[in-house]
């Protein structure tokens, strides 16, 4: 059994109680205080030191210091007061028991709401961790998406000093075409006037020789048989006309079947295309082309401005509703913008449009074409 401290000393004011327990010659790092409001223990084995207090102190506030083989306790009361005595008297070992366990009970409940309080904190910290975090995330997508609205806005407005250079190109090309024109049919009527001035001098003189050559000699003869030379005849426009055709090279017999499949699509396009629509006021022929904006909307994709890619394939589905590699390529930009719904609805309209082109083709020319293209 351990054996009992009885040295040791205690003093008090009306709001603390000063207790000072020696430690006779223990290591501090094996003694353990327990205290609660109405119990004070100090085991440190062989010697226990245990007191059940006269009042109820603030054990929260209350205070220990260890130093020079001493326990110095300084226990702050809840109530004002003097007392009589450190513990209370009257006390058998039944009663001392139940204060004991009420102690150790209040001690574990009191440890436990500890934990849950911390427990409470950690989660409370985690939550405004992830708020904090998802904040970041916020403002670093919303700086993207106005890096890449800003990246749109500039290749919009390169694009459209683009379009103006090339139409002030080309207004400055035919005007120069123009003047040219106009020099040329000047300088022609001006030659033509000449010829016809000398033709006439010419025409004149020749007349005077005739009629002073019937009373001369005829040795002026031949003389006035060289000016009798008629003028050159007068200039003027032979109009050739060819075969109309619309490819700049020769026709060719092995190409014809490829030629008429292209005009074939060309002119479904053209009957496609609305021409009151305003974004067409401004293209050029070549660019109304469907092929010629799906090649630019692959070239802004490479370069991943997705947004410019998506305004080009606008264009050329506008165009032609039937070609289903626009659809695919639309559906490849939004996949990369994270636009899954409009990805996935391109992407059913292009295999609708092919499922469709499938089922048109006759099967013997669709083994035909799979044999020349897969070699199966």
């Amino acid at each position: 059994m351990p054996l009992q401290v009885g040295d040791y000393s205690w003093q008090q004011t009306t709001t603390a109680v000063f207790i000072s327990v020696p430690l006779r010659g223990v290591c501090i790092r094996d003694a353990d205080v327990f205290c609660t409001e109405n119990y004070l223990k100090v085991n440190f084995p062989p010697f226990l030191f245990e007191v059940f207090l006269y009042a109820p102190i603030d054990d929260e506030n209350s205070k220990a210091k260890i130093g020079n083989n001493t326990i110095i306790f300084t226990l702050h009361k809840k109530e004002a007061a003097m007392w009589e005595t450190l513990s209370v008297s009257g006390v058998d070992k039944e009663m001392m028991q139940r204060i004991r366990e009420k102690s150790i009970l209040q001690a574990q409940e009191r440890a436990k709401e500890a934990m849950e309080a911390k427990a409470a904190a950690r989660r409370e910290d985690q939550k405004y961790t992830l708020s904090v975090m998802m904040k970041i995330e916020e403002e670093e997508r919303k700086k993207i998406e106005d890096m890449k609205e800003n990246e749109r806005i500039k290749a919009t407005k390169e694009l459209e000093a683009w379009k103006e250079r090339q139409r002030k190109a080309e207004e400055q090309k035919r005007f120069q075409r123009e003047e040219k024109s106009h020099q040329q049919e000047k300088q022609i009527t001006e030659e033509g006037k000449k010829l016809k001035q000398k033709r006439l001098t010419r025409n004149s003189a020749s007349r005077n020789l005739a009629t002073k050559g019937r009373n001369s000699e005829n040795i002026f003869f031949e003389k006035l048989k060289e000016d009798n030379i008629p003028a050159p005849r007068s200039v003027g426009n032979i109009q050739i006309s060819f075969t109309p055709r619309v490819f700049p090279t020769a026709l060719r017999e092995s190409q014809v079947a490829e030629e008429e499949e292209w005009l074939h699509k060309q002119a479904e396009a053209r009957r496609a295309m609305n021409t009151d629509i305003p974004e067409f006021c401004d293209l050029k022929e070549e660019e109304k082309n469907p092929e010629w904006l799906k090649d630019k909307g692959n070239k802004l994709f490479a370069t991943e401005n997705y947004l410019a890619a998506i305004n080009a394939y606008n264009l050329a589905i506008r165009l032609n509703t039937k070609i289903p590699l626009l659809y695919l390529n639309r559906a490849a930009c939004h996949l990369k913008l994270k636009n899954l719904h409009k990805a996935i609805e391109d992407s059913s309209k292009a295999y609708r449009i092919m499922k469709l082109h499938l089922r048109l083709i006759h099967p013997t020319k669709l083994y035909k074409m799979m044999l020349r293209r897969f070699g199966i």
